[in-house]
């Protein structure tokens, strides 16, 4: 008979145990159905630890398109296996849970995009890639934080550009590359919530610490960054920088990489946000769990489903993604219609 005190020690290592089988069962399902796994960087660690591949949305995508699996499963959130899936059409995609949407969708309805759009014809609409498949149909590019000052750069001097749906990114871009864009009015409700005053104070604090920021920041945040970029340009500044102080204003999910690329003694300090909720969390990468990821992989659902029409319509504006990235030549239309 175990007295209490046994009882109580014993509790965290039938966890451990428990969470080891699960971790087993995912591995090996994964191999018997020749599934590709791929997951976001603001994925939990464990998560993270368990997939192919790890990445931003931009690296995501291409690695999509380098698999030779039949069935992808991303854990991330759903728009960015709706990309997955717009350039691999033929595969299926599976996601951990089909409510893992993204704020930035969300304030970029369709028919309310769709009317932005027609406002502005002859216009290209660059789109950030946290947006609905609807909203890539009747977008002429779709970027990345990683790629797009080179997809902007790419595109006429002469020609108006419709930036959205993140206006901080979109402010960012506009000032960095010194042109004029129209900016839809959203924002990450992740990364706005990061305080810049505290930021400031905090900054004080690590006089030595290199403060890292995500564009998506709002821009009284960004003042105070020695590096603004994309979540794996975020990365290659902890892995190369040999500074052992880093204040990194993006999801925490992040660090977790941070750690992984750096043996040394580095001090990673989660910047500040409003009040003290520890709301930049994403709350909806952390929908994903090994449990919902086991069913998925059990199940082969939930199944992202699109019809064929849209598939075509968005693919359109994916692909001129990756060709300007990759320096293929690209033609841009005269005008909305």
């Amino acid at each position: 008979m175990f007295s209490k005190a046994d009882r109580y020690s014993t509790i965290p290592h039938i966890m451990y145990l428990n969470q080891n089988s699960l971790k087993e069962d995912i591995l090996s399902l994964k191999k018997e159905k020749n599934v590709t796994f791929l997951a976001h960087y603001y994925e939990d660690g464990e998560i993270q630890d368990l997939a192919d591949k790890v990445g931003d949305s931009f690296f995501l995508a291409k690695e999509g398109q380098k698999s030779e699996s039949q069935i992808i499963l991303l854990a991330g959130v759903v728009f960015m296996a709706e990309s997955v899936k717009i350039l691999n059409p033929t595969k299926k995609v599976i996601v951990p849970d089909l409510d893992a949407g993204c704020s930035l969708v969300k304030e970029s309805p369709y028919e309310d995009y769709l009317k932005w759009r027609r406002q502005h014809p002859t216009g290209i609409a660059v789109t950030y890639i946290n947006s609905s498949a609807e909203v890539k149909a009747i977008s002429d590019v779709i970027v990345t934080s990683s790629n797009a000052a080179a997809i902007i750069d790419s595109i006429p001097k002469d020609r108006p550009i419709l930036f959205g749906p993140d206006k901080n990114l979109g402010s960012f871009l506009s000032k960095k590359l010194n042109r004029e864009m129209i900016l839809w009015p959203g924002s990450c409700e992740v990364h706005i919530l990061f305080s810049a005053k505290k930021l400031y104070e905090l900054s004080l604090q690590y006089p030595k610490a290199v403060v890292l920021a995500h564009p998506e920041c709002d821009p009284a945040v960004l003042q105070y960054a020695h590096v603004i970029g994309s979540t794996s340009r975020l990365l290659e500044e902890v892995e190369k920088n040999p500074a052992t102080q880093f204040i990194v204003a993006t999801e925490p999910g992040i660090l977790h990489q941070m750690k992984k690329s750096r043996h040394d003694n580095v001090e990673l300090i989660e910047a500040p946000q409003e009040g003290s909720c520890g709301c930049n969390n994403c709350p909806y990468m952390k929908m994903n769990t090994l449990e919902k990821i086991k069913n998925a992989l059990l199940t082969e659902t939930p199944e992202i489903k699109m019809d064929s029409d849209l598939i075509n319509r968005a693919s359109i504006s994916l692909q001129r993604m990756m060709d300007i990235t990759s320096g293929k030549p690209v033609t841009w239309p005269d005008r909305f219609t």
